[in-house]
């Protein structure tokens, strides 16, 4: 019989032998005692703890990771404690085992390429499971499907869960995270436990979250959320690896029990189905525990924004959908010289007014997961500074001397090189293939820490002072550069009627223009309804500073096809009309959709490139109206009798401002 117990020390039948329950009983129930204890640790026994020790963990943390030890049949547990020597023996045991390769041309650079069946979001295979259905989505009308998250009934969804689990792990290493989202102690951060058998996953969600010793001595006896993830193949193989990538696409499920406050992941190494402190945790149980205790999670970037001649800082939330440039506004160089841009998050905030009914906002991430595609020393320098060292890469292309390679770096590679595409192509050329070098969804996952322009308060427990939210997305037609709200309300319609082009974050193919309100389509936790009413709720919240809301595109096309706006540091120009309208200055006015720059408001002193502003700013009637009839037939058969009459109303009004206006 072997002879450690889960945490390596005294055999678990020695401690109940030693026990006075079993010294006390009669000798008969005493040998039926002894072999029942025998049994229990016999099924306790088929692994052991490598790393860390059980004992050491907080009791419901310790039950947790027995519970689930005994449910997936690792052969071993390896209790992660954040340290830069247990970051050394993962990247080697990666290494060895083909799944990350050094990328010499960097410090501390690494490179993953997935099976090609697992390289973005499932959408359609991420669940909310509640008791009613209407508790995740609001009931389509005409039998429709709702595009507005996927309900699963418990019991079904128990029955998916205990069809993968059971012995999911075996021959495998089951690593316990303990992570932070949020600073660690902060009031504002919440804490999970994820337990994964993927080492790939331990190193990215040692940048994307606080991890480690300390987590675990913040959290002591507390709740936390729950979270368990495999790739789905255990050892041994029954079948070969692509790019010796671990999953199991057939069997794939992302599911979010709310009311018991766990994440279950199962068949995906992505990040985006496996870090499951980021969309699942920061999002979806995020925005159910906002509603619940009065906050908000949103799918927003932070920045500040500070004045050089005058001092004056603002803070900005926006939300965009995946890829539409999040990570590039919240890194902005800005093109005006009296303004300075510091970076607090590119994707994830969490939002809720202090006591003096200031709206602020921390970054519940520690780093930052962004599509490496079109990101450039042109587009984004912050970020290739950034992303440059201690980086973890996937599915990106390789260049001979060590380097990575995708679209938009043309111009920045040795032309001697060669490049290897994350297919595997060798010499892959860009006038020879018909495929990109890159993965259009690839990535890097990079410490936030180390961005040369993190804003100074970024990992402030109180979070920063949000003046101002926006919403924004690819609109090739008819929307305008920028505009503001009227009110709240308006400004919360204005939220929940976002349409954009699709992008390749998700497994969607074609381009098309999809509803996406609040950039949450993907991530909301419970009914669009009542997240619309939670939004509405708090412009009616007594003594608080409300934002003011605004949006903007950065994407209107020319007749010819091209963009009219140059974009990237030039939207500094948008944002100081922003910040000025937020300082009260006169210098918008009314149109049939909201407040627009008056003429020669927007700064463009020095601008390179020439801009049809008239072109930039039009409002065909024709569009808008084809834009209100979606938006009515969206939200009578996606969100039915769930919307709230006053975004109704709103829609109601704007139909008549169009319809009188233009």
């Amino acid at each position: 019989m072997p002879e450690t117990r889960l945490d390596g020390n005294q055999r678990p039948e020695e401690d109940y032998l030693s026990s006075k329950l079993l010294q006390n009983s009669p000798p008969r129930q005493r040998s039926i005692l002894i072999e029942a204890a025998s049994v229990f640790a016999e099924s306790r026994r088929s692994y052991r703890v490598i790393h860390g020790s059980l004992t050491q963990l907080p009791n419901k943390v310790r039950n947790y990771v027995e519970e689930n030890a005994r449910l997936c049949k690792p052969d071993t547990i390896h209790i992660c404690d954040g340290s830069e020597r247990e970051n050394e023996m993962l990247t080697y045991v990666l290494r060895k085992d083909g799944m990350l390769k050094k990328l010499h041309k960097y410090e501390n650079c690494w490179l993953a390429r997935t099976d090609p069946a697992d390289v973005a979001r499932v959408e359609r295979l991420t669940y909310i499971s509640t008791p009613l259905k209407r508790d995740t989505v609001p009931t389509p009308k005409y039998g429709a499907k709702s595009q507005l998250g996927n309900w699963m009934d418990p019991e079904d969804m128990d029955n998916e869960l205990n069809m993968r689990f059971p012995d999911c792990m075996k021959g495998r290493t089951m690593f316990v995270i303990p992570f932070s989202m949020g600073p660690v102690g902060s009031p504002l951060s919440k804490i999970g436990i994820q337990l994964t058998d993927s080492a790939y996953v331990v190193a990215s969600m040692r940048i994307m979250t606080r991890m480690g010793d300390q987590v675990l001595e913040a959290l002591g006896d507390s709740n936390f959320i729950k979270c368990l993830h495999s790739v789905g193949r255990p050892l041994p193989l029954t079948a070969p690896l692509h790019n010796n990538w671990p999953c199991n696409p057939k069997m794939t499920i992302i599911a979010h029990l709310p009311h018991k406050n766990e994440i279950h992941s199962f068949g995906s190494g992505y990040g985006g189905n496996s870090l499951l402190g980021k969309k699942c945790l920061a999002l979806r149980l995020g925005s159910n525990l906002g509603r619940e205790e009065g906050w908000l999670a949103e799918h927003m970037l932070i920045l500040g924004l500070e004045n050089l001649d005058t001092g004056k800082k603002r803070y900005i939330a926006a939300a965009f959908p995946s890829a539409c440039g999040k990570t590039n506004l919240a890194m902005m160089t800005p093109s005006l010289s009296n303004y300075k841009v510091t970076c607090v998050g590119d994707d994830i905030a969490w939002m809720r007014f202090d006591e003096n009914g200031v709206l602020r906002a921390i970054n519940p991430e520690a780093g930052f997961f962004g599509v490496a595609p079109g990101t450039s020393m042109k587009t984004n320098p912050i970020a290739m500074k950034t992303c440059l060292k201690n980086t973890v890469f996937t599915n990106v292309a390789e260049t001979s001397d060590g380097g990575v390679f995708w679209e938009g770096l043309e111009s920045e590679v040795d032309p001697n090189v060669r490049i290897r595409s994350w297919l595997g192509d060798e010499d892959w050329k860009k006038d020879n293939s018909d495929r990109p070098a890159a993965h259009p969804n690839s990535r890097f996952c990079t410490p936030a820490a180390q961005c040369p322009i993190m804003d100074p308060l970024w990992e402030d427990p109180k979070g920063v002072p949000i003046d101002a939210i926006v919403f924004g997305g690819r609109r090739p037609q008819g929307v305008p550069l920028v505009y503001e709200s009227f009110n709240w309300q308006h400004g919360v319609f204005i939220g929940a009627s976002m349409r954009s082009e699709s992008t390749a974050a998700a497994e969607h193919k074609a381009k098309m223009i999809m509803h996406d309100p609040f950039a949450m389509r993907p991530f909301f936790g419970y009914n669009f309804g009542d997240y619309l009413k939670h939004w509405l709720s708090m412009g009616e919240k007594e003594n608080v500073h409300l934002p003011k809301i605004f949006h903007v595109n950065w994407f209107r096309k020319s007749a010819d096809n091209k963009f009219i706006w140059p974009g990237f540091g030039e939207n500094a120009r948008v944002l100081d009309w922003i910040v000025r309208r937020c300082d009260g200055e006169d210098i918008a006015k009314h149109t049939a959709i909201g407040l627009v720059p008056k003429q020669d408001t927007l700064n463009l002193a020095g601008m390179e490139e020439a801009v049809d502003m008239e072109e930039l700013f039009s409002l065909p009637k024709e569009f808008w109206q084809n834009e209100v009839n979606a938006i009515y037939k969206y939200f009578d058969e996606q969100v039915n009798e769930d919307l709230p009459n006053d975004i109704m109303h709103e829609l109601h009004n704007l139909e008549e401002r169009i319809q009188a206006e233009l």
